[in-house]
């Protein structure tokens, strides 16, 4: 059968065309493992929530998209470059030195803006299930590893065993949570049997959320219980948090002691200084024995070591330092 020019050039063009788009498609099948800005015989595979990538082994460019794995990274010894942290807002005590000089990722509603990540050049983009409608571009950026993060989070232990794992952090990881232990032991000894006595409440004033109290489930529920620390009848239970709790239903946040942990600004002041007005409040126990504490949300309502070592140390300056 004879085949003119004009069709023979034709049917050669269009096998060209499909071999290029065949090798095309089997070269972007890989980019979920290796970066094509990391060469792979430098990086190690990992494996995470949307599939394996291939991530420095050695990273030092690293952009956190969760202040809980920005403070996790910062306690394995590794600072990261960047975080999703509102340059408006107030830093937190704590990491005020750190978070001085790392950059804010953010844009509205703690969104990670794209624009901004890029032009750090992130060797390692440690990014979270909460932002998963965007990992194909910050793929497009630098390798990114998403963690699983569900409402509400996980325990802070395992957040930073998910994160040692990746940045090969294991024996620092161990030492940390060691070193946390010993901390409770040494606590526990220095409340000695007051601490099986003893009613902590929690709460916060916010004005978003009104009045709140912290379940057993929450990280700072967990190291009162760790203690060995009471609770009210209306904090216990496998809770997270418990909100909008009436004027008339004040009585479930009294105890012996009371923490209240509030942000600054001038709303949660405004906020403080209204419940601290209510005649119900001025009848709660805690609040007739002056043992009623202001401490910061930033670290009791977080979600890493550093923020937990942090709440020890109010415990320690309040129940044990305290006359």
């Amino acid at each position: 059968m004879r085949i003119s020019v004009h069709r023979f050039i034709c049917l050669l063009f269009l096998g060209i065309l499909i071999l290029m788009l065949v090798s095309a498609c089997n070269t972007a099948t890989d980019t979920s493992i290796t970066s094509h800005k990391q060469p792979v015989e430098d990086c190690k595979i990992v494996q995470h929530m949307m599939g394996k990538t291939c991530i420095p082994r050695n990273s030092q460019r690293i952009v956190a998209l969760w202040m809980g794995t920005f403070r996790s990274t910062l306690a394995l010894g590794i600072k990261p470059i960047a975080t999703v942290w509102s340059p408006s807002d107030p830093l937190p005590k704590h990491l005020q030195s750190n978070l001085n000089d790392a950059e804010s990722v953010t844009i509205l509603d703690w969104q990670p803006s794209l624009e901004k990540i890029l032009l750090l050049k992130p060797d390692l983009i440690l990014s979270n299930t909460r932002f998963q409608n965007i990992y194909k571009q910050l793929s497009y950026i630098a390798p990114t590893v998403v963690l699983n993060q569900p409402r509400p989070p996980l325990p802070w232990q395992k957040h930073l065993e998910d994160v040692a794992k990746i940045l090969d952090k294991k024996q620092e990881n161990k030492q940390l949570v060691n070193n946390y232990w010993h901390r409770i032991e040494y606590l526990k000894q220095a409340l000695g049997d007051q601490r099986h006595q003893m009613q902590i409440s929690v709460v916060t004033v916010s004005p978003p959320y009104g009045i709140f109290t912290y379940g057993e489930k929450h990280p700072t529920g967990k190291v009162l219980n760790d203690l060995g620390l009471q609770r009210p009848a209306a904090q216990r239970g496998d809770f997270f948090t418990r909100s909008n709790i009436s004027q008339e239903h004040l009585s479930e946040i009294d105890g012996d002691v009371i923490f209240i942990s509030y942000g600054e600004g001038e709303a949660a002041k405004e906020a403080l200084h209204k419940l601290q007005q209510e005649p119900l409040w001025r009848k709660l126990k805690a609040v007739q024995q002056n043992r009623v504490y202001l401490v910061d949300s930033d670290h009791w309502y977080a979600f890493d070591i550093l923020a937990m070592n942090a709440v020890l140390d109010d415990l320690e300056k309040y129940l044990v330092n305290t006359p």
